[in-house]
């Protein structure tokens, strides 16, 4: 006799600002079995926001006002220990939509490079926006990726910035040297690519943008030749809903205030 399947479903509440960067409505009309829009009055399971400055206080309030989870969309650099305090004395939910940290092909990504930094030779990224994009709120999107993927930048430092881009220099934690560099084009698909390189191999990643189930490529080379990761067609919105709804299933708690907390303070001190 098979398992009853679990339908519960969470009621939805966005700003406009968060359902448009965010592509609420897309994501949630996806996964209609676990979420759906709060109707007339009713408070909402889950409060969607952006992520400009001030988002953690506009999270602490939703969740003091009754919201058992929150997701914050392209979060700004803040600190976060507040807003963890509040999340875990209510039991609830904070996960956090990135541009690019929260693209489902990230763990695999993770996994690959981190057993790699120890021999790294040099680390390459250049993340790709359109025109009009913060360049302050690409660099934050950029670096927290970064961090995600190949794990703490030492030394990390501003070199140039300007209207059409930045450029930034770091250390990975074996002193290879780390070159972020952006650029606010249309000439190129919005995304991101990362090269590690070792001496006998390395990992290079792509990213797309967030808007549509463009998936990531991820190539992993060694002595035995390239090896093609699995591709996965999801957005990265649709997976930071679903990891949400699994949070909210078992009653537990996501670090992504943690890890964000980790590189938030270095991405402050540039922008």
């Amino acid at each position: 006799m098979s398992a009853p399947v679990d339908t519960k479903q969470y009621t939805v509440q966005a700003t406009p600002e968060a359902q448009e960067a965010g592509a609420v409505a897309l994501a949630v009309a996806s996964l209609p079995e676990s979420f759906g829009p709060a109707v007339g009055g009713n408070a909402a399971d889950v409060v969607v926001i952006a992520g400009r400055p001030g988002w953690t206080a506009d999270a602490a309030q939703a969740i003091t006002a009754g919201a058992r989870g929150v997701v914050v969309v392209n979060p700004a650099p803040e600190n976060t220990e507040s807003l963890q305090a509040t999340a875990q004395r209510n039991a609830a939910v904070v996960v956090l939509d990135q541009r690019w940290a929260t693209n489902p092909a990230l763990p695999a990504v993770e996994d690959a490079m981190r057993s790699m930094t120890g021999r790294a030779a040099v680390l390459d990224t250049v993340a790709t926006a359109p025109v009009g994009t913060d360049i302050g709120e690409l660099l934050a999107d950029h670096i927290a990726a970064v961090v995600r993927m190949a794990g703490p930048l030492a030394n990390l430092r501003l070199v140039t910035r300007g209207p059409h881009g930045y450029t930034a220099t770091a250390v990975l934690a074996n002193s290879a040297p780390v070159a972020v560099q952006g650029i606010v084009t249309g000439a190129r698909p919005a995304g991101v690519n990362v090269t590690l390189l070792t001496d006998d191999g390395g990992v290079s990643a792509t990213l797309p943008s967030p808007v549509a189930a463009w998936p990531a490529t991820v190539r992993v080379t060694g002595p035995q030749g390239e090896l093609l990761l699995p591709t996965i067609y999801e957005s990265a919105h649709r997976a930071t809903w679903r990891r949400l709804k699994e949070h909210l299933d078992a009653g537990t708690i996501p670090s992504d205030l943690q890890r964000f907390a980790a590189t938030s303070e270095s991405i402050a001190t540039l922008t």
